[in-house]
């Protein structure tokens, strides 16, 4: 949007909207009553990255270097020359929010440059990059696009995988059970991959390092924590050991700057330097061993209007139109945003009022909706073998992304009945069923 004052007149502003999504620039103007003083805005030094402090703060975000067995054998075939591709999972972050340009100078890419000039093979262009990231969203969401967004149908094969969900996943339903199913699907492919957890950090200190950490610990995985590097030398000033402070790390309260993304990039080239140094591990991680927290969904697979499956039956009822206004996302080094679920399901006020109804044989059903700022979006009931189980509201966070929720978890497969139907009073408005996880 444009935004200007009118006529100068304190408070009073006009807006209008034009070209939604475009970068804008604003003039804001803030008064003060008479006889209020602000303090004047110091100005902060600029990060010395190349200094032995800078150093010591981000040998401090490694939290384990882990069984070395898998990265180590990764970083040995970049420097023979051979393909290796690096890929990141995860949040907002990860997809790369507050980093300007989003592309470029994000944690991801900027950890991926460094990777490919430590060991790839300029000649042979023999390091890969691939990123999906996708805003606000857990694990919970991560382990069921896994195999799109990550291993791309088929179409990629990933030597190494980052995954950043530290400070997503409070919103998990499972309460961890996703994120190690997460970690356990990406251990499980047949050219065992590397797999790095990564821990970011929001403004109040605050992560889930304590509840996900047990899972790196349980299966040996190299952990880098960007909590660990900073929290304490935030408390600091910069006389006793301070290196960046908080305004100089996060761009808001969730999301770090340039020097914050390359901060986190630097604690990830630490682990690769850590590792390079060290001797190989004689043997692999055990993944066959009892979880920590749980395994539920390692094999969790997506359902959309594109995928077919035997042990389903879908009558489409009103829901049969496609959205197209979807979340959309900057994927690998891509500056244009990838629609998120594009074969979905729409109910619309014209389509009539029939339910979508989905027989299933499964152990575990997951749903994917759309959340949505629009008025015209409205709430729909969700029936599981004829009872009300849920109704979900696409308003509660109001913004335009993907949101799961679990419908049912059994120890067996067996037949489900599921009826999505529009909510009494919203009848006559819009809800889009984007897909669903499943698990045989």
């Amino acid at each position: 949007y444009k935004f200007s004052p009118e006529d100068d007149v304190p408070g009073k502003y006009a807006f209008e909207f034009d070209k939604a999504g475009e970068v804008a620039e604003a003039t804001i103007r803030f008064y003060l009553n008479d006889g209020f003083k602000v303090k004047e805005a110091s100005v902060e030094k600029p990060v010395i990255f190349d200094s032995d402090e800078y150093k010591q703060i981000i040998s401090k975000s490694l939290l384990s270097k882990g069984n070395n067995y898998r990265l180590k054998r990764a970083i040995e075939r970049a420097k023979r020359g051979e393909d290796v591709t690096i890929a990141y999972m995860g949040g907002s972050i990860t997809q790369g929010a507050s980093a300007k340009p989003i592309n470029t100078e994000c944690y991801a890419y900027k950890s991926y440059k460094i990777f490919k000039s430590m060991f790839g093979n300029d000649k042979n262009n023999n390091i890969h990059f691939v990123k999906a990231g996708v805003g606000g969203t857990p694990s919970q969401l991560g382990m069921i696009r896994y195999e799109r967004d990550i291993l791309r149908d088929g179409n990629k094969t990933p030597d190494i995988v980052v995954v950043e969900f530290a400070v997503n996943d409070d919103g998990d339903e499972t309460k961890g059970i996703s994120y190690e199913s997460l970690c356990l699907k990406i251990l499980a492919a047949e050219n065992k991959p590397a797999l790095i957890l990564l821990f970011s950090v929001f403004v109040d200190d605050w992560n889930l390092q304590d509840r996900l950490a047990p899972v790196g610990d349980h299966y040996c995985l190299p952990m880098v924590s960007i909590k660990d590097a900073l929290v304490d030398q935030f408390k600091l000033p910069k006389s006793a050991g301070n290196i960046i402070t908080k305004r100089q790390f996060f761009y808001d309260i969730y999301h770090p700057t340039n020097d914050g993304h390359t901060i986190m990039a630097d604690s990830l080239a630490h682990l690769f330097r850590v590792t390079d140094d060290s001797d190989m591990e004689v043997s692999d991680i055990d993944i066959n061993k009892k979880p920590v927290i749980g395994n539920d969904f390692k094999g969790i697979r997506l359902l959309d209007r594109k995928t077919k499956i035997d042990t389903a039956m879908i009558e489409e009822g009103s829901f049969t139109e496609t959205d197209t206004d979807l979340q959309k996302v900057e994927m690998d080094i891509n500056v244009v945003g990838t629609p998120q679920f594009p074969f979905n399901w729409m109910h619309s006020p014209a389509s009539g009022d029939r339910s979508f109804k989905l027989t299933i044989s499964s152990k575990s059903l997951l749903l994917i909706y759309k959340d949505s700022g629009d008025s015209e979006f409205g709430r729909a009931d969700i029936l599981v073998d004829g009872l009300h189980i849920k109704t979900e509201d696409p308003h509660i966070n109001n913004w335009t992304h993907c949101n799961t929720v679990l419908l049912y978890n059994e120890p067996e497969q067996k037949q489900h009945n599921v009826e999505i139907k529009m909510a009494l009073g919203d009848e006559n408005k819009r809800f889009t069923i984007l897909g669903f996880g499943y698990t045989l």
